[in-house]
């Protein structure tokens, strides 16, 4: 057995046959050895501020490389960045957490060592609970098969997974690997698939108005080009979701628009909720993407595939998988067309933004003028918050250049996730759209982001403090935070010239800070957008309205 192969080479081998070029993290005395390795290998070291933020990089590169992958040391390294993977474990990414630990020694004698909490066992323990499988490599001879089990569950189910690595073990020697990675490839069932697509099909094509809805998990499973082709095919109208959108190309003529409950636009909403035969594929109704539970489609008109099973009514499929099922429908529906029966309402155009150069800014300007800025060269990630509120409104031309965590909505997720979306495709450009009480909690990525020469736009609405807090409850000084001179960030976080900020409180100003941002492509630039205190989307007032109204009870 060679000595110079380790279960860190092991470890990093595999993630490199997975498409993982990066890996993000902060060093930490536990998991130098195998950060030595990492530097000596073809995956490249990004580093991060903290912990959290690389949590938050390795999401956002993720979502659109397929996997990803972050580094710590223990307890306090492994305890920093698991909100990050919580938040993965709730979205369904795919990410690895690869944490230090202390050696082996010193865990069969019970020391009590720096980092520990409370015992050996805890943090995987913790982790076991927000992660679809967890592992101790503490055996050379069984760490390859526990690792090539981690990762193919990890890439199958679309879910996070933790690698507790004793630094001991991290320059332990192990046999390479004999193949490549059998990955875990789900089957339908034939008989079950088959007996699923007929009765789909029959409803579908009896059906006299019927649409799809486009969920999340068509974006998690890679499902967007197969969907568009039954889409195509049937001619058939689709909507899709917050936690969904652009994961099929918005300016399609079959796109009706965004769905959330009561907070659609009539049309899409009467749409989809009119429909007597509703083809829901990996929807996720949540009450973020349902305008708070205001949804009204009646479940008897609804096909609900799933992970792995379909429902009809009373019948459930089981072993049917969603991209099969698609590949089925495909020659089983007839091709109709209903744009002309349904015609959507106009969506805002996004045609040149003409300012009012001396117009002090309001938050509907500023999204309109940020509407026209965005081409399909470009990325949104919409921070939790206002930013996400309006982004239903943003027409996303190209599919899959929309980030946003929807569901778990942790405030400060985006601007280091934009430097994990920068490195997972280089050839486009992140533009982060957040809130300032969001970005005081990650700023620190701004270094990173110039550091790694990422061309971000970072466009921070600076209204004051907390402001979905306060539309959502009666203010309080809670929601105050410290005004920051944000626009001096870039030169602060940066000797050189990579970084540019901005402040603007007029029309005219965001519209030549646009221009720069647009001039600049090679540097981030930082916009500072100075509105009212209580100024916001329609969006965030709708939502304000409906949370203070009185809670059900049930």
């Amino acid at each position: 057995m060679s000595t110079d192969y380790t279960v860190s080479t092991y470890l990093l081998q595999r993630l490199k046959e997975l498409g993982v070029d990066h890996l993000f993290g902060v060093p930490g005395d536990y998991v130098l050895d195998f950060l030595d390795q990492v530097i000596e290998s073809p995956v490249e070291w990004i580093g991060t501020c903290n912990e959290l933020n690389a949590g938050y990089a390795a999401d956002g590169y993720a979502r659109l490389n397929g996997l990803g992958g972050a580094v710590v040391t223990y307890g306090v390294g492994g305890f920093s960045i698991l909100n990050a993977v919580a938040g993965a474990f709730a979205e369904m990414v795919p990410l690895v957490l690869i944490s230090g630990a202390p050696p082996g020694g010193r865990r069969k004698t019970g020391a009590l060592v720096h980092h520990l909490v409370a015992d050996y066992e805890r943090q995987l323990e913790i982790f076991r609970k927000v992660t679809v499988d967890a592992a101790l490599l503490d055996d050379p001879a069984t760490a390859p098969q526990l690792i090539d089990r981690l990762l193919a569950t990890c890439v199958s189910r679309k879910l996070p997974v933790y690698l507790e690595l004793p630094a001991d073990m991290a320059r332990a020697v192990c046999l390479p690997p004999s193949a490549p990675l059998a990955t875990v490839v789900r089957c339908s069932d034939p008989d079950s698939l088959k007996a699923c697509a007929d009765a789909v099909a029959e409803l579908i094509n009896n059906a006299d108005y019927p649409a799809i809805l486009a969920g999340i998990e068509v974006s998690r499973f890679g499902l967007g080009q197969d969907l568009l082709e039954l889409v195509e095919q049937a001619e058939l109208p689709f909507a899709t979701m917050l936690s969904s959108k652009s994961v099929l190309p918005e300016l399609h003529p079959q796109f009706i628009g965004l769905y959330q409950g009561g907070w659609s636009r009539p049309s899409v909403q009467h749409q989809i909720e009119s429909a007597d035969c509703l083809l829901s594929l990996g929807a996720w109704m949540t009450d973020l993407d349902t305008g708070i539970f205001s949804n009204h489609i009646d479940p008897q008109r609804v096909i609900e595939v799933g992970r792995e099973t379909v429902r009809i009514g009373a019948q459930l499929y089981r072993q049917v998988l969603p991209g099969d099922l698609i590949y089925e429908l495909v020659p089983r529906l007839r091709t109709r067309s209903y744009l002309d029966l349904h015609p959507g309402e106009p969506r805002i155009a996004s045609g040149d933004f003409v300012p009012r150069i001396t117009a002090p800014l309001t938050a509907a300007r500023m999204y309109e003028a940020i509407h026209s800025f965005l081409d399909d060269s470009m990325i949104l990630l919409a921070e939790p918050g206002d930013a996400f509120c309006a982004a239903p409104e943003f027409t996303i031309e190209e599919a899959e250049r929309f980030i946003v965590q929807s569901f778990y909505s942790s405030i400060g997720y985006c601007t280091p996730a934009a430097l994990g979306v920068g490195l997972a495709r280089p050839g486009s450009r992140p533009v982060v759209l957040t809130g300032d009480g969001a970005f005081q909690m990650t700023v620190q990525e701004l270094s990173t982001l110039m550091r790694q020469q990422i061309p971000a736009v970072v466009l921070l609405i600076n209204n004051d403090g907390y402001l979905v807090e306060r539309m959502l409850h009666e203010d309080g000084p809670y929601n105050d935070i410290k005004m920051w001179r944000y626009a001096d960030l870039p030169a602060l976080f940066n000797a050189g010239t990579d970084g540019i900020g901005i402040r603007v409180t007029t029309e005219g100003e965001l519209h030549a800070a646009l221009q720069t941002a647009a001039a600049e492509q090679d540097k981030l630039v930082l916009i500072e957008l100075c509105v009212q205190k209580l100024d916001c989307s329609e969006g965030l007032r709708r939502l304000g309205a409906t949370m203070r109204a009185p809670m059900p009870r049930r």
